[in-house]
Parts: structure tokens; C-alpha cells; sequence
């Protein structure tokens, strides 16, 4: 790169030289910067995965009123595991759609969910597909919990951008807000 070309243009920036040429992370994310290290201005950095989850405890909270709810109402008939489904998924897609990326949980840890391609907001599909992934296990009796488990924890195993399944279907990535 030249002296003379404008700054925001060229190869993509390591501001901390953890990953040489960017190994694997798009161009508009910085790397996560080391410990006690504060992210550059202007870049967004993954979230993490502790962030993720008190979000995740959160949005758990916000639920578990509709949860007991219908619990009560189905009388622990199988009709329950598919109302909790949907109503999972519907949160998880209404609040992504309307709320700019956010549910309840991410808006309180300042994290959002964005286009893993350009960094901007997902299509509506993407959105709905991500909540589909995420909330859908929970209508199979029992064994959904354990599916949503380890979608949830598959962000600590991937590497370099931290995606749940969930994110994977979706081709979406949570960030930290500035």
C-alpha cells in the first residue's frame, strides 16, 4: 500500500498482530483485543462469549413468565414443548427485526447481531432463520434442550468468529457496540 492511498483502503488492519493477513476474519471486524487492551475507535469486535450467554440468561428471564404460562396451561402434555418453540423462535425474530439486531439480553450488554459479509444488518430471512435455528430444537420433548445446549456452546469451539450454529445458518456474527 502506498503512502498516498486513503486511510479506511487497502488490506484490512491488525491493530493488535494477532492474525497475520487477517486469518479468517472479514474485513470491516477488527481482531478481539487482548486482555486489559481497548478495542481501536471506529472498529467492532466480537462479542464475548461470557457477554453472550448473560444476554442469553436474560432473554431466559424475559421468558420464563410465558414459559410458566403455558406450562400451567398445557398440563405437561407434549403441546407444550411445541407453543415453547414457537414462542422462542417469535421473541427471538420479532425482537431481532424490530429492535436493530437486539433482544432484550444483547441490548443490556450492548452486543448486536450483524451480517457476517458486510457487517450491517442481516436480511429479514437471515434474521428469521438465525431464530428458527436457535428456538426450533425446543419442539422435539426432552431432547431439544440438549440441542439448544450445545448450539449455544458451539461458539466456544469455533474459531476465529465465535458462531453458534445458529449464526452459521444465518451467516450472522454477534459484535460488541462501542
Amino acid at each position: 500500500m502506498s503512502s498516498n492511498t486513503p486511510p479506511g483502503y487497502g488490506p484490512p488492519q491488525d491493530p493488535y498482530g494477532q492474525y497475520p493477513q487477517g486469518a479468517g476474519l472479514p474485513g470491516w471486524l477488527a481482531p478481539t483485543p487482548p486482555p486489559g487492551a481497548q478495542p481501536v475507535p471506529g472498529t467492532r469486535v466480537l462479542a464475548a462469549p461470557v457477554d453472550r450467554f448473560l444476554a442469553r440468561l436474560i432473554d431466559t428471564a424475559v421468558l420464563l413468565i410465558p414459559f410458566v404460562v403455558l406450562a400451567i396451561a398445557t398440563a405437561g402434555s407434549a403441546l407444550y414443548y411445541v407453543l415453547a418453540g414457537i414462542v422462542m423462535v417469535g421473541y427471538e425474530g420479532a425482537m431481532l427485526l424490530t429492535q436493530h439486531g437486539q433482544t432484550v439480553g444483547k441490548k443490556a450488554m450492548r452486543l448486536r447481531v450483524v451480517s457476517a459479509a458486510h457487517g450491517g444488518r442481516p436480511t429479514d430471512n437471515e434474521l428469521w432463520a438465525r431464530a428458527g435455528v436457535y428456538g426450533g430444537p425446543m419442539v422435539i420433548p426432552f431432547v431439544g434442550g440438549l440441542i439448544s445446549l450445545v448450539n449455544c456452546l458451539s461458539l466456544l469451539w469455533d474459531k476465529p468468529l465465535q458462531q453458534c450454529f445458529h449464526d452459521k445458518a444465518a451467516k450472522t456474527l454477534v459484535v460488541k457496540e462501542a
